[in-house]
């Protein structure tokens, strides 16, 4: 099965981090990438989003029309995924969407720990959408941009792990899930620092399209 994960910044770098831990999560599929270059360099709030989704859907057109069998939104903010879904004919599927759901079949509480306060309200109102609020125990920021997700990983893995450990401290959840493509180059090395399970959005979506193999 033939799956391209889309990045809908214009970050290639991030894009080659988010198709290693797709692979690695499911190296039974043909996994491959494309980043959206007339995106935003980073998507940190709604302004970024609708920045980003007509270049993403002219993407997701021609992915769809030149016979992809499945196509990754690969934002937490599950940019621009309610109208790619409705016109493709492939499935798409958000990580974001792919990591609460994830969360939920477990019936699992959670908290997410994503990169600033801007981001807050449109991963919030993604939940509620979904109708997994109830799930949900909060949604925290780490206070670390994107970017340095790229450009400073050690400091930004010491700030997302501490506001992390604060979740599952604090917030009486049963996993904490990681609020951002470009953090899945950190997964390992938080889920040696917490005792709960943490879930990996790309490597959640990966595993959801084994449902369409």
């Amino acid at each position: 099965m033939s799956i391209v994960f889309v990045n809908p910044n214009s970050t290639e770098a991030m894009t080659a981090t988010i198709v290693s831990a797709a692979r690695a999560a499911a190296p039974e599929l043909l996994i491959t990438g494309r980043t959206s270059l007339g995106g935003p360099p980073s998507i940190q709030g709604a302004a970024d989003g609708d920045a980003a989704t007509p270049p993403l859907l002219e993407i997701v057109a021609e992915l769809d029309g030149a016979g992809a069998e499945g196509v990754a939104i690969s934002c937490f903010d599950d940019t621009g995924l309610d109208e790619a879904a409705r016109r493709a004919r492939c499935p798409v599927i958000g990580i974001g969407q792919a990591a609460f759901h994830l969360a939920a079949l477990r019936s699992w509480r959670f908290s997410v720990v994503t990169t600033l306060p801007i981001s807050l309200p449109v991963i919030e109102g993604n939940i509620a959408r979904y109708g997994l609020a109830g799930h949900c125990a909060k949604v925290r920021a780490s206070g670390v941009p994107v970017l340095a997700l790229e450009d400073d990983p050690d400091a930004a893995l010491t700030r997302i792990v501490e506001e992390a450990q604060r979740a599952e401290a604090e917030d009486g959840v049963d996993c904490v899930i990681l609020g951002c493509a470009g953090m899945s180059a950190l997964t390992r090395r938080a889920r040696t620092a917490l005792s709960c399970p943490v879930i990996d959005p790309v490597e959640a979506a990966a595993r959801s399209f084994r449902l369409f193999a």
